[in-house]
């Protein structure tokens, strides 16, 4: 096996080495990054969300509470105001959704689907944690979702939903007398839940990771041929010169010319002991013939 051959095989493994490390390592850093652009943009939509719940509680409820109605007004209540700007903002963005989900809520479009259900009971088991992600696999692609947890701490939200003889006669009317009562003071009765599409950052991960395997492999193939060039006129073009003359030299031609033995690498050191092996080599000869004659 050659010397050309052997460096070229060791040089394929490290490189096949090196290239599948960094495709793993570049790999989870691309999407742990996707991730964490997906997640921010669920915590945003939450954020957005908590602040139409503060305005609506706030601002629009006082002005309202002044309306002189039989009507029960829905836009005073919180859950209704940041629910529906959030249906506003799927007409552009119709992948992206907010709920607040309840297990025992008022508006029905309110009540949590089975694996919302398990968010709720993931937030009564531990109360002490105050947000929960993860990861839905569904059959239009994964969804990051962003929770959590809606405890009842203001004893005031129980005037509504303690019992329907203490709500008001408005909102049992608009409801029934059926949803949203017997809600418990510190009591978690559901979860404020964003859905965002990871599709699309993915994807771009994906690009981007597609975008940097090529041009590491052509780096590495850059390297391989710059050191085959490297290798041949360094080393074994010059090991090929060394081999020629001595098989010259033992065919018993002695009138090969020395080898260049400029420069003050290994290979010049070999060819300064060649030069001198070849110089006391030819003397003996000349030695031999003179005491033969």
């Amino acid at each position: 096996m050659s010397i050309r051959l052997k460096f070229n095989l060791a040089m394929f493994l490290v490189f096949a080495v090196g290239f599948a490390a960094a495709s793993f390592l570049i790999e989870r850093i691309l999407l742990d990054n996707a991730k964490q652009e997906v997640a921010l943009k669920a915590r945003i939509m939450m954020e957005a969300a908590r602040s139409v719940r503060s305005y609506t509680v706030e601002e629009i409820r006082p002005l309202l509470q002044r309306v002189k109605t039989d009507e029960f007004l829905a836009q005073t209540v919180p859950a209704y105001a940041a629910t529906e700007n959030m249906k506003r903002l799927r007409n552009t963005y119709p992948d992206y959704s907010y709920k607040e989900a309840a297990l025992n809520p008022t508006n029905p479009e309110h009540k949590a689907a089975s694996w919302e259900e398990d968010i709720i009971q993931y937030f009564r088991n531990y109360e002490d944690v105050k947000e929960y992600t993860g990861v839905r696999s569904t059959p239009t692609g994964q969804y990051l979702f962003l929770s959590t947890p809606f405890k009842i701490t203001k004893k005031g939200c129980l005037v509504c939903h303690s019992t329907p003889d203490a709500a008001p006669a408005a909102m049992v009317k608009k409801y029934g007398a059926h949803n949203g009562f017997g809600w418990k003071h510190n009591e978690i009765i559901g979860a404020q839940i964003v859905n965002v599409p990871m599709a699309i950052p993915i994807a771009r991960a994906d690009a981007t990771f597609n975008v940097f395997m090529i041009i590491l492999a052509a780096v590495f193939a850059t390297i391989w041929l710059v050191l085959n060039v490297f290798l041949h006129l360094m080393i074994i073009k010059r090991v090929n010169k060394i081999a020629a003359k001595a098989e010259e030299i033992s065919k018993g031609d002695m009138t090969v010319t020395e080898f260049d033995q400029s420069g003050k690498d290994e290979l010049s050191s070999l060819g300064h002991s060649f030069n001198l092996m070849y110089r006391s080599l030819s003397s003996a000869v000349k030695l031999l013939d003179r005491t033969q004659a």
